[in-house]
């Protein structure tokens, strides 16, 4: 599908940046992330979407990895993102000049400029702290910016929408109001991706600084479980945070014009500042049709282009929101 002229100088003309694939695990079990990788079906539908190359080739400026463990057993999990974070580790280690992690929108700028891909680290499931804060802050040293309170199991944190142990009723507990105000101080942001509504509000009234969902649909568009509804939207723009929207088709009820009408909605209920990229590629999902891997994302841009948006609002939509938010917390320490 070829992309206009008009949709490739804007698309190269802004710093873009995806809030969550789940790259880390695969490259922690041998998965060459600097290669460029052709996944068959039906591969392909759940796995093997990001690399190197096809980073550069779509101007993916920084990808933010989510880093995922399973909640059972629990003992271990910490483990786990330790493993992955030296992955990744590795990788920038062996490919100075072409990868590097980043902690800091400065990262992401500088990077860019000198024509370097940047990587993001988060943990997506508050089960890999193990019900120990002191896990939080040896990973918040090794540069992870943001953590996803709940992922599909209940945990010592609270209770995910969907997944062992969900409800509807119980909020944050008492550790779980802990690890928001010890994300504070350590300059992590709070991911609200997957938790319920009650832990959803109960982090929002406890946070210090933006608030991020990093994947997810809007219930707006598409009624389900999984996607949060416009009260939550606005309750994120009121922190000054972005909603990432999801690729995959089974949240979104659609193809690449359905992750349009997901951000256009988020556009209209929270503003253009709340809006943000969330593909969860490399996540177990079916990406959505044209936006299979980083390479595709000046497809996007021409469709943005085509609903009419203007170039300022798609820089913002594509990564100049997230920049803002990492502009807006203090660096781990």
């Amino acid at each position: 599908m070829p992309v206009s002229v008009e949709a490739q100088q804007v698309h190269d003309s802004a710093i873009v940046i995806d809030l969550h694939a789940d790259t880390p695990k695969l490259i922690s079990r041998g998965y060459d992330f600097t290669v460029r990788h052709r996944p068959r079906w039906p591969i392909s539908r759940y796995v093997g979407h990001v690399d190197l190359p096809r980073m550069r080739e779509g101007g993916l400026a920084a990808q933010w990895f989510g880093m995922w463990t399973a909640p059972y057993p629990r003992r271990g999990t910490a483990a786990d993102i330790h493993r992955q974070l030296d992955a990744l580790d590795d990788t920038a280690r062996a490919h100075p000049g072409s990868f590097r992690l980043a902690t800091t929108g400065d990262d992401i700028r500088r990077a860019r400029a000198e024509g370097v891909s940047a990587g993001l680290r988060g943990i997506e499931g508050g089960q890999a702290l193990e019900g120990d804060l002191g896990n939080l802050v040896a990973f918040a040293r090794r540069g992870v910016r943001y953590l996803g309170l709940l992922h599909f199991s209940r945990s010592e944190i609270g209770c995910p929408a969907m997944g062992i142990g969900r409800s509807r009723d119980d909020g944050l507990t008492g550790f779980g109001c802990e690890v928001v105000d010890a994300c504070a101080e350590l300059g992590v942001l709070v991911d609200l991706a997957h938790i319920n509504r009650p832990g959803f509000f109960d982090a929002i009234a406890r946070a210090h600084g933006p608030v991020i969902v990093s994947h997810t649909g809007v219930a707006g568009v598409r009624p389900m479980w999984r996607n949060i509804d416009d009260e939550q939207i606005r309750a994120i723009a009121d922190t000054g945070g972005v909603v990432g929207v999801i690729f995959s088709p089974a949240y979104l009820g659609g193809e690449l014009d359905a992750v349009v009408d997901h951000l256009l909605h988020i556009i209209d209920v929270g503003g253009r500042e709340t809006v943000a990229l969330g593909s969860d590629w490399d996540g177990f999902i079916r990406p959505a049709r044209g936006l299979e891997s980083p390479a595709q994302l000046p497809l996007l841009t021409d469709a943005l282009l085509r609903r009419g948006l203007a170039a300022e609002t798609i820089h913002m939509l594509l990564g100049g929101n997230v920049l803002r938010v990492l502009d807006a917390i203090s660096p781990s320490r």
